[in-house]
């Protein structure tokens, strides 16, 4: 069992859409939820596959400087 509160206007939209398709709200938020967390796993694969290949160097990488320095950006732009 899980408790959610929402901002009024989600609970509202939450609420017209359940009513609209004659579906629970639970439905909705197992639908959302799942694939939020599909989404986010896939990203978290993809961040640890890239985080192997820097610590074994097969992935190239490039320091803050180096970027500005190509880019031809200096340190005053960044704070814009």
């Amino acid at each position: 069992m899980l408790a959610v509160r929402l901002p009024k206007d989600l609970e509202d939209r939450l609420n017209k859409l359940a009513a609209s398709t004659h579906r629970s709200k639970s439905f909705y938020m197992k639908e959302a939820l799942e694939s939020y967390l599909e989404e986010y796993e896939k990203d978290l694969k993809i961040i640890a596959k890239y985080e192997e290949e820097v610590k074994n160097g097969t992935l190239k990488t490039y320091s803050l400087e180096e970027v500005m320095k190509e880019l031809n950006i200096g340190p005053e732009e960044l704070e814009a």
